[in-house]
């Protein structure tokens, strides 16, 4: 599937063909962190298959406890999270942040992650009262 997205204030631009399949929800603590929401949503995609348009993102590599990189791109002008990527072999795989994307209503998560991590209400919001716009 090919899609475009960009940052909120739509100086960071790409496309990338990505599989619809390769969507997951991650619920670990950097996640949440980095999100202020209690998972965050990727779509995987080699590499290749990204490519920028607007302006280059900035980059801030977070290391883990067991020494592995993670490299947060984001925008920075508006702060909005964009890609993720690991380092040697792990820099073959993006991550495309879910909320970039301008096709997202079509990409729909097929799996999640670090459940252990999950908040102990994920999966109640149906029963709260919507509110169509605030």
């Amino acid at each position: 599937m090919h899609i475009d997205g960009q940052c909120h204030c739509g100086d960071v631009t790409y496309t990338a063909d990505i599989d619809p399949d390769a969507v997951s929800i991650c619920h670990c603590t950097d996640c949440q962190r980095l999100t202020g929401s209690p998972y965050r949503v990727t779509v995987s995609a080699p590499r290749e298959a990204v490519t920028l348009t607007g302006k280059a993102p900035k980059l801030y590599v977070k290391t883990a406890e067991s020494g592995r990189k993670r490299l947060q791109y984001f925008c920075a002008q508006c702060g909005s999270p964009l890609f993720v990527t690991g380092t040697d072999e792990d820099a073959q795989t993006w991550g495309i942040r879910w909320g970039s994307i301008n096709q997202r209503a079509a990409l729909k998560p097929k799996r999640q992650s670090w459940c252990a991590s999950a908040m102990n209400w994920f999966g109640e919001t149906s029963a709260l009262a919507p509110e169509p716009r605030d």
